[in-house]
Formats: structure tokens, sequence, C-alpha cells
């Protein structure tokens, strides 16, 4: 049995990997779930969409029941300790185009690149976004798997092939609580296609897009477990037949229809409020 095997069967408040870094800092507090809290701040959005800041605090009243069982089970593991060791944070990586322009074309990489330049974005960006929140940093293992399900976010736009559109993010929402089941994404991700709905009077099937979103993410081996450098080195069309990553076709069908419609796909609530969604 390895020293990180062993620890595995420590005290869970204990539980450390080889280096000595705690997967819990006994600071950290307990996430306790408050449904009513949940919904007072649901019906604070519903008052003003744009209040973005919302969305987290629904997060903090429903946290996933299995986050912590996930993050134990990879971080006290060997393939975890591997991954740590390779990819300590994520957005350096990421973001150095120069090197991952060297990767193969037609690479994952390279569509990742071709993405984010296009958008205007950096991974560094997003953490900033998050930073503002204001949140203490606890410098554990949970923090670190957690900092993963955060960068990784851009990457499975450009892996599923949903857009920054207001459907696009609520597809990547629900695709992700297929990969990490989370009452928040859930909530967020229904609640959006709702709002969607109603707000653009269309033939468009939203409620098919958001529902086959959250199959394919549920079929999709976790992507914040596995390698991101092998990853973006992977084919684009292998990696998606690898990870059974489907064509998302009721997402593209929305946007035929939209357009035929004479909708903009990308405009469908307004600029500024679905940029805010992407954010």
């Amino acid at each position: 049995m390895t020293e990180v095997q062993t620890l595995q069967h420590a005290d869970p408040n204990a539980a450390c990997a080889s280096d000595g870094t705690l997967f819990r800092n006994p600071v950290r507090p307990e996430v306790r779930r408050d449904v009513g809290k949940a919904l007072h701040h649901f019906r604070e959005l519903l008052k003003d969409k744009e209040d973005t800041e919302q969305v987290f605090h629904i997060y903090e009243a429903l946290p996933s029941e299995t986050f912590l069982p996930r993050a134990r089970a990879l971080t006290l593991s060997a393939e975890g300790e591997e991954l740590r060791a390779n990819e300590p944070f994520l957005p350096p990586i990421l973001d150095d185009h120069d090197a991952l322009r060297r990767l193969p074309a037609g690479s994952v990489a390279h569509a990742y690149i071709e993405f984010m330049e296009r958008e205007g974005l950096t991974a560094a960006g997003l953490v900033a976004e998050s930073d503002k929140m204001g949140r203490p940093k606890y410098g554990d293992l949970i923090e670190w798997y957690g900092f993963r399900q955060r960068d990784t976010h851009d990457l499975m736009h450009v892996l599923t092939g949903y857009g920054r559109d207001a459907l696009g993010e609520q597809c990547v929402l629900l695709f992700t609580h297929g990969q990490s089941p989370s009452h928040g994404h859930l909530l967020l991700g229904y609640a959006g296609a709702l709002n969607i709905k109603k707000q653009v009077k269309s033939k468009a099937p939203v409620y098919r897009a958001v529902r086959e979103a959250h199959r394919i993410g549920k079929a999709c081996p976790s992507i914040v477990e596995m390698s991101v450098r092998e990853l973006l080195a992977m084919d684009l069309q292998d990696a998606r037949q690898k990870l059974r990553i489907t064509e998302p076709k009721w997402y593209r069908h929305c946007h035929e229809v939209w357009r035929s419609e004479g909708v903009d796909p990308y405009d469908l609530l307004g600029k500024e409020l679905t940029e805010k969604l992407a954010a």
C-alpha cells in the first residue's frame, strides 16, 4: 500500500498528499445546503437578471453532494498526485499560446487558441473575475480540484462546440452538471433555458438542446480528472470521439431556426446580458 493510499484510510480531516498538502484545511468552513437562501437569491435574480452576483450565492447555498467525494478520490490517488505535479495550476498552461501553437494542426490546443483569441478571453481573466468575489484561499487539495473545475470551463466550450451565446452557456452549464452534479448547475441551466423561451418567442427546440447537453455531459468521462496537457495535444475530432462528445444537433438546430426567424442567436437577450451570462 502506497503512502497516498494509506492516507486515504486515515482521519478524513487529517488526510494529506505525500508532499504534506492537506486535503481539507481545518479553517475551511463546512458547507451546508440552504434551499431557502438559494430560492431567495433565485427570486432576486429573476427581478434583475443582470445581477449575476446572485448566481454565486445560489451555488454557495446549493453545494454539490458529490464534490468532496470526487475531489478526495482524485487528489488522494497516485493519479491525482501525478496530475498535481504536472499541472499544479492550469491558467499558465492554457494562456501559453506560443507553446500551444507548436502542437499539431487540428489539435484541441489550436481550436482552444482560436476560440479564446476570437472571444478576447484568457484563463487568467477568468481567475481575476473569480477573485473579485473575495473568497479566502485555503491552499488545500479541495481548492486545487475546485480551481480545475473553474479553469476548464472554456475548454468545455471548445470540446463540445457550444458557443458563448445565451443558449450555449446554458448547454455548457448542463454539460458540466452531467460531469459534476450540482443542484446549482441544474437550477440555473434549466431556469436559463426557461428564460430564453419566455424572452424569445420562437419554434426553436431550446429544451431539447439543453437536455441533449445534459446527456452528453453524463456520457463524457470527467475532464477535470484528465491530463489537460495530453488533452490539448490530441486531435480535436479524436478527442471528441474518445470522450463520447457527440454533435450538439439540437443546439445547432436552434441556431438555424432563430436565423430563419430573423433572430441573432448571439444577441437573444441583448448583447450586455449575453456577455454577463458568458462571464
